[in-house]
Formats: C-alpha cells, sequence, structure tokens
C-alpha cells in the first residue's frame, strides 16, 4: 500500500511520528496525523485545511485533543450518550484526577520507548491509513495523497472527526474544500 503514497502522504506519515516524539507519546495516533498535515505546505490539502479555517484554529483544536484526552478518549458523542443515562463525565474525571492528579485518565501519553525508537500505530491511526487507500480507490485514483488521508481522518467515526466537525470540517465540507462545490463526484464522468 506504501508504494501508492505520493511524496506529501509520505511525509505526512513521517510528520505524525514525529508529533508523536515531540509529544512523547507511546504510538502514533488518528490525532498525530491530523496534526501532521495541518503541518504540511503546498498542494490541495494544504489549501482546503486553510479554506476551513483550520490553520487559523489550531489552538483550538490543540484544547479540543488534551479535553479529549483528559477525558480517557471519549468522544462528545459517548459523553453525551452517557449523560443521558445518568454518567456526568465531567465528575467522574475530576475525582479521578483529585485522587490520581491531573490528566490520570489521559490516553496515549506514556513513558518513552527507551528500547527502541520505534512507535507503532495505534489501531486507529491503521484504519486511517487502510481507509485512504479505500477513499483513493473509490475516487479513481491510483496514489494515496495528503487529500485522502484528510478525507479518510473525517470518515472514521472517533475524537478526530468529532474534534473537526466541531470546527466546521466534515467529511462533506472537506471533500468541497478538496474538490469544488460538486465534492468532486463529477470527475469520473468527465472524459
Amino acid at each position: 500500500m506504501f508504494e501508492r503514497f505520493t511524496r506529501g502522504a509520505r511525509a505526512t506519515v513521517k510528520g505524525a511520528v514525529a508529533q508523536a516524539e515531540r509529544a512523547g507519546a507511546d504510538s502514533v495516533t488518528e490525532e498525530h496525523l491530523l496534526l501532521a498535515l495541518l503541518e504540511q505546505e503546498g498542494g490541495r490539502t494544504s489549501f482546503a485545511v486553510t479554506s476551513l479555517g483550520l490553520h487559523d484554529r489550531r489552538a483550538s483544536l490543540d484544547a479540543a485533543f488534551a479535553e479529549a484526552r483528559r477525558r480517557g478518549g471519549l468522544t462528545r458523542a459517548d459523553t453525551d450518550a452517557l449523560a443521558d443515562i445518568g454518567i456526568d463525565i465531567g465528575a467522574i474525571v475530576s475525582r479521578v484526577e483529585g485522587a490520581h492528579g491531573e490528566g490520570a485518565l489521559a490516553v496515549g501519553r506514556g513513558g518513552r520507548r527507551w528500547w527502541s525508537g520505534h512507535r507503532p500505530f495505534t489501531p486507529g491511526a491503521k484504519t486511517v491509513l487502510e481507509n485512504s487507500l479505500r477513499v483513493a480507490l473509490g475516487r479513481g485514483d491510483r496514489f494515496i495523497g495528503e487529500e485522502h488521508l484528510l478525507l479518510a481522518l473525517t470518515a472514521k467515526p472517533g475524537v478526530v472527526a468529532d474534534v473537526l466537525a466541531e470546527h466546521g470540517a466534515t467529511h462533506a465540507t472537506v471533500r468541497r474544500a478538496l474538490y469544488g462545490p460538486d465534492g468532486g463526484q463529477g470527475h469520473a464522468k468527465a472524459g
């Protein structure tokens, strides 16, 4: 599959590993993939990210991810569903942090892997990479680019897709920003 990755997509994957290293994370997550995409310059994906205002709201994205980590990686939908049955995640987080310290429930922030420099990809990050191939094939593309990674991130339910949606970057809005008003639906019909 990686032989189909464009230079930009490979740079994004390498950037995700660097993001994980800077964060001191044991593994590379979907969040790291998104943050690496936000650092890419030039190209269709960078333009789409800028047009959606994600570059300008990087601090807000970081805060939303930090809050999700603090909740133990629960999405807003998970938190709302638990609240509907009377479970207050905010109260639970507060009690756990009161007993064990701030960030006690934070996920993905373990110690460094001193025995190897390798950081594995989480199952969720692997799924995004696999889904980027499906996105590319569905569009009729013979390569996997950064745009396919971004679309795969918005399509996979979870914290990253939730945070992106909260910032106005749903699968549909990203597709329109990447491919125009028709979302690139007409590209297969042309020619």
